[in-house]
């Protein structure tokens, strides 16, 4: 089966031939990806294909054996997860990471915080109210933006499982990032937060490119601009939906009856 990407000059993301290995067995395999600028890109295949594994190590969580991955011009390999962040590069994970105990408006405070203040800057002592106040309002306006303003003062941990992805999805926005790394998003919620996951990330199309992993073919096909397929640590096609869906080897490799 032979490996299609379609590289533009709009390409924000590019994975150049990476491989990762873990003893004899290949999670990446000369995997090679391009996203554009704006995009909603998908990455599907089945279990063990290596998405997750790629998806860690373009946040930096994991270092490549091989190859090259250029973001917005800038060479990733060897830099940390706070660089890659700094030049616009975030992500949400599989399994929920917010501060349970905190409220929701202090998780969001804290991402905004992080990104704002330039804690060696010997002029940021005379400033701390009102850029406090930028914070929390910033704050506001990103919960807002992921329908959870109303529950800005409630703990993190009371909210359910749909909701904390949200958060989730805020504290990566907080960042102002280029490209958003969304793993499996709708992992282990029902049919209606799966739902209004879906109409959060149509609701970001255009305002931040992203690169989403699911196993929901009906959310994928509904949001992605094109989809990449993984099998066996390789992109083995990489095009527009409806191609994508009509392509016999793609079915064989892994879609099937599934759609």
């Amino acid at each position: 089966m032979s490996e299609r990407t379609n590289d533009s000059a709009a390409t924000l993301l590019e994975v150049r031939a990476v491989s990762k290995h873990f003893g004899g067995i290949y999670a990446l395999n000369a995997a090679s990806l391009a996203i554009r600028a704006d995009e909603v890109h998908a990455l599907i295949g089945p279990n063990g294909a290596g998405k997750t594994t790629l998806i860690h190590a373009l946040s930096g969580a994991l270092a490549l054996d091989a190859g090259q991955v250029v973001f917005a011009g800038d060479d990733l390999i060897g830099r940390p997860m706070h660089e890659r962040v700094a030049l616009g590069l975030a992500r949400s994970y599989q399994i929920t990471n917010v501060f349970s105990r905190l409220s929701v408006l202090d998780n969001v405070t804290i991402a905004v915080q992080g990104r704002v203040r330039d804690w060696g800057s010997s002029f940021s002592f005379w400033k701390p109210f009102a850029l406090d106040s930028a914070i929390i309002d910033e704050a506001h306006a990103l919960l807002a933006e992921v329908s959870l303003g109303d529950f800005a003062m409630r703990r993190a941990a009371q909210l359910s499982h749909g909701q904390q992805r949200c958060l989730e999805v805020a504290l990566a926005l907080a960042t102002r990032p280029k490209l958003v790394l969304l793993d499996e998003p709708m992992a282990g919620m029902g049919p209606d937060e799966s739902a209004r996951m879906v109409d959060l990330i149509e609701s970001l199309r255009g305002s931040v490119t992203m690169l989403l992993v699911e196993h929901d073919m009906d959310a994928v096909f509904r949001l992605a601009d094109r989809i990449s397929v993984m099998v066996a640590g390789r992109v083995i096609a990489s095009d527009e939906p409806d191609v994508i869906r009509a392509d016999p080897e793609v079915r064989r490799a892994y879609l099937g009856d599934e759609i």
